[in-house]
């Protein structure tokens, strides 16, 4: 109770001195003190203060790698504001008006990406949880149902739960080892869920707030003089695509993955983030190989895997999607499937598939009424939505995730070992529990037919 009193206190001095800065900057007409005073301002004020000062104080315990991500998500929250306020004494601008705008945000972003490249670290699950939470911030960027974007709510939320996978194995592998992780882990969350989700809808629930009486907003840069060397043009993709902006949906999301395409001068917080697009499905394909484009590099797959076939990430018929012989890819996307199709993952190693349907996002598998894993090695399954049933056949080493709405789920195992399942605390804030599945069992002949009972081990 005393800490959130001081957060508070903290969050009003600061308030007060970003007041007194804005007066200063307002000039003759004052509009950027009347933005710093704007009632979505100071409660973004509150925001940070309440949720940001709780990560950046456990992070500070920790050090190293996880006080620098951290604090580049602090940043990134910082610029937020300042387009917040920007906004308001801006008129809305067009999509490259917008693209221009929106540079700063891309920019810090990718610079906490950079933070995961190259060697891993063993700090890479705290990382990547923050870097991939700072997509949530992005819902400034909406400008309307034509956009291409979810509503700001939704993204915020949606954008969380791409987080929370790595978010999680923090909390399971510091659970009984550091509660400095823990805390950073537990307040990560809380900085999107609840915090940036009610401001959001508290303030802006359908978007950002432009001036319509406020200065233009910037133009672009312009062209280069003639015979003066051009820009490096930028990679056919968006910030959250590296293909092409017409995705799998039904609908092409134009709007805002035009803006990311402009903005995107560099590899962004989800670069090699592999969507399914109209053209790699297999009724639009003319050779219908189902060849994933080799300009995506990937990891040199091993022995075991290099005569299996060729990778392919495509939907079959229309009812079937096959994911098959993808190597070291962390990033594949299937985000138009529906109940009445299945996902066939085969042959895939040191990969990682989220398939985001009703909400839901497992690790190598995702449906509706059922998850089947059979003959994998070493594979993780991590279930945001409902999954009635989940079969377990032939696997060694399989960590299940059941979120609160698949906790009724019936799991059957076979010929499987090493089957672990983590379900969340009672309290929102809770730890973690994990639950070993038994591996053996003790027959006895008794009245006329077996009893079956499984083998439990106690520690001593």
């Amino acid at each position: 109770m005393e800490e959130k009193l001081i957060a508070r206190l903290e969050s009003a001095v600061a308030r007060l001195e970003s007041l007194s800065t804005g007066f200063r900057s307002g000039g003759a007409s004052g509009v950027g003190g009347e933005a710093v005073l704007d009632p979505s301002i100071l409660a973004f004020d509150d925001l940070t203060g309440q949720y940001l000062g709780r990560v950046l104080g456990a992070a500070e315990k920790i050090g190293g790698q996880v006080l620098e991500v951290t604090k580049i998500v602090q940043e990134a929250f910082n610029i937020q504001k300042e387009l917040l306020i920007k906004a308001k004494q801006t008129q809305k601008p067009d999509l490259a008006g917008l693209a221009e705008f929106l540079k700063p945000l891309n920019e810090v972003i990718m610079k906490a990406n950079a933070l995961t490249e190259g060697r891993r670290s063993d700090f890479f699950n705290h990382l990547k949880s923050a870097v991939d939470s700072l997509s949530a911030l992005a819902w400034i960027a909406y400008t309307g149902k034509e956009c291409g974007m979810s509503m700001p709510i939704a993204h915020v939320e949606e954008s969380w739960q791409m987080a929370e996978f790595y978010n999680n194995k923090v909390l399971v592998e510091y659970k009984s080892k550091d509660p400095n992780h823990v805390e950073w882990a537990k307040a990560m969350k809380e900085l999107y869920l609840p915090g940036l989700r009610d401001y959001v809808k508290r303030n802006y629930p359908l978007g950002p707030v432009w001036s319509p009486t406020g200065k233009p907003a910037a133009d672009p840069p312009k062209a280069p003089a003639p015979g003066a060397p051009a820009p490096p043009p930028p990679p056919p993709a968006s910030l959250f695509s590296t293909e092409s902006s017409q995705a799998s949906s039904s609908r092409p999301k134009e709007g805002m993955a035009a803006v990311f395409q402009e903005i995107n001068s560099g590899n962004s917080v989800t670069a090699g983030l592999r969507k399914v697009t109209a053209d790699m499905k297999t009724k639009n394909r003319a050779d219908r190989t189902g060849v994933v484009g080799a300009g995506e590099k990937g990891r040199t797959s091993s022995p075991s895997f290099s005569k299996a076939g060729p990778p392919k990430l495509e939907l079959q018929m229309g009812r079937k999607w096959v994911v098959e012989n993808q190597i070291g890819k962390k990033q594949l996307v299937i985000d138009d499937c529906d109940a009445k199709q299945s996902v066939y993952v085969f042959g895939c190693k040191d990969s990682v598939l989220q398939i985001q349907a009703y909400n839901g996002c497992l690790k190598m598998q995702d449906v509706v009424a059922a998850c089947e894993i059979v003959n994998c090695n070493g594979v993780e399954v991590q279930c945001q939505g409902s999954a009635p049933t989940i079969s377990v056949d032939n696997t060694a080493g399989c960590q299940l995730y059941l979120g609160k709405e698949s906790l009724g789920a019936s799991i059957t195992t076979a010929k499987s070992s090493e089957i672990n399942v983590l379900v969340p605390g009672a309290e929102p804030d809770g730890d973690w529990g994990e639950h070993s599945l038994p591996e053996q069992f003790i027959h006895v002949f008794k009245d006329g037919h077996f009893e079956t009972t499984p083998v439990t081990h106690s520690g001593g």
